[in-house]
């Protein structure tokens, strides 16, 4: 079970970084649907990444100078539904993960947790993935001088070796499982920004009208 779980991840990771490809010849609209219409793990891991292929991009057009404020303020609300969304992808991933190792796990397998969840560092290596077709970008621009394209190249070099590290360890923390050392867990976010009963520049607002 935890070698088809293996091989299921590496999938995920693989895809992350074909879709940054292909989404940037066409990009996908982000389906509205409720989180519990993502089954599959797949498309849950995908759901979050194109969130984080639209939040790059948000981003990157919220910090231009040249446009009206209003064009910030979209731009951040818009930032803000995206990683509410994101966030909530995170723990359906690991609600999903938790839900199928934890029958598989040894009876004696220790209240131990690691620091970070495996959904946890899909997100990072989906943002990583980002990095890496944009540093990418970088080294093939015909309007910078060499010492642009090296630095880029050197940067370019250490995003991969970081790619390859960070799945290292999430198989590495799936064995961990499988050998009982340690439990799988949810861990919820609870953003409280979007939320209007707990950020008080909200509900302070309402009671002073």
């Amino acid at each position: 079970m935890f070698e088809d779980l293996k091989d299921l991840l590496k999938k995920c990771l693989r895809l992350q970084l074909e879709k940054v490809h292909e989404w940037h010849q066409r990009e996908p609209d982000l389906k509205p649907a409720k989180l519990d219409a993502y089954e599959d793990l797949i498309d849950i891991v995908l759901a979050q990444h194109l969130c984080n292929f639209k939040l790059w991009h948000v981003e990157d057009k919220a910090r231009r100078t040249d446009v009206s404020a209003q064009v910030i303020a979209n731009c951040k609300r818009e930032i803000d539904s995206l990683n509410q969304k994101r966030n909530d992808l995170i723990e359906k991933m690991d609600a999903w993960l938790v839900q199928r190792i934890e029958p598989f796990l040894p009876e004696n397998a220790p209240a131990k947790y690691n620091t970070e969840t495996i959904g946890s560092a899909l997100d990072r290596m989906s943002i990583l993935s980002l990095k890496i077709y944009h540093m990418q970008e970088q080294t093939q621009r015909e309007d910078v001088d060499e010492e642009h394209i090296a630095r880029c190249r050197e940067k370019l070099a250490i995003l991969w070796e970081q790619h390859k590290d960070l799945e290292q360890s999430i198989l590495e923390l799936l064995d961990e499982y499988a050998q009982g050392k340690k439990r799988p867990k949810v861990y919820f976010q609870f953003k409280m920004y979007n939320d209007p009963g707990l950020n008080p520049e909200i509900y302070g607002r309402k009671d002073e009208n």
